[in-house]
């Protein structure tokens, strides 16, 4: 067992998807998983493992934020033995082209965390997905004619920012969407030599004002999920 997972050695899967929400890990594991088992109720933060499509795979939730993913990740990779991560999160729209429930695969993310320049001693380390997978969840969603958009995304601390134009240099600088892990889950797996990708669905739009209710970020994000269990495959 590790502090905060409570799984023994070889309950979890090398492959593994990385909701922030607990709720949508057991919902993956309830919807797409067979023989889905639980591993982890440590902090009510659900972990699963179970099969798709006869290959092994675990669903964990990590929560919201750089720092308490960070902890999930380090974890999974330094006790775990897991080397395949897939974050499937929520995000919000920086651009007026790219509108609710779109998918978007994040090639690299920027951030407003310190927690890199703690690392780097105020250097700047350029987060970036892993071009196997990337490539692979590109392919999929190609395949099977399921829309999506590709590139930076920003990974923020701050969810609710005190000024509202505080997004607006991102969006001039083409940045697709802001939400709150890609950069931590990029950072730690690169640090470790594991695989890391990013997909995000929009759950609501800094553009418009729109918004999904929490059940449908909870369990209507299906695309995403498909891509992602789909990319895990050898």
């Amino acid at each position: 067992m590790s502090i905060h997972i409570e799984a023994k050695k070889g309950e979890i899967s090398p492959k593994i998807l990385l909701p922030g929400d607990p709720l949508r890990a057991q919902w993956i594991a309830e919807t797409f998983l067979e023989d889905a088992k639980c591993y982890n109720k440590v902090r009510n933060m659900l972990g699963f493992t179970g099969y798709y499509k006869g290959e092994r795979v675990s669903v964990q939730g990590t929560g919201m934020g750089m720092p308490s993913a960070g902890i999930y990740i380090e974890e999974l990779i330094e006790d775990y033995d897991v080397n395949t991560l897939i974050r499937v999160g929520s995000a919000g729209s920086l651009q007026r082209e790219i509108g609710l429930r779109d998918v978007v695969i994040a090639m690299s993310a920027s951030t407003n965390s310190a927690l890199n320049q703690q690392r780097f001693h105020a250097a700047h380390f350029s987060p970036t997905a892993n071009y196997e997978l990337f490539q692979k969840a590109v392919d999929f969603a190609k395949s099977e004619k399921i829309s999506f958009h590709a590139g930076n995304v920003f990974s923020s601390d701050i969810f609710y920012a005190d000024h509202k134009d505080y997004y607006n240099i991102w969006s001039a600088y083409n940045v697709l969407c802001v939400e709150m892990e890609v950069a931590v889950l990029y950072t730690v797996a690169a640090k470790h030599k594991a695989k890391a990708l990013g997909i995000l669905t929009i759950s609501d739009s800094l553009v418009t004002g729109e918004l999904t209710s929490a059940k449908e970020r909870e369990q209507s994000f299906g695309d995403m999920v498909k891509i992602g269990l789909e990319t895990l495959l050898d």
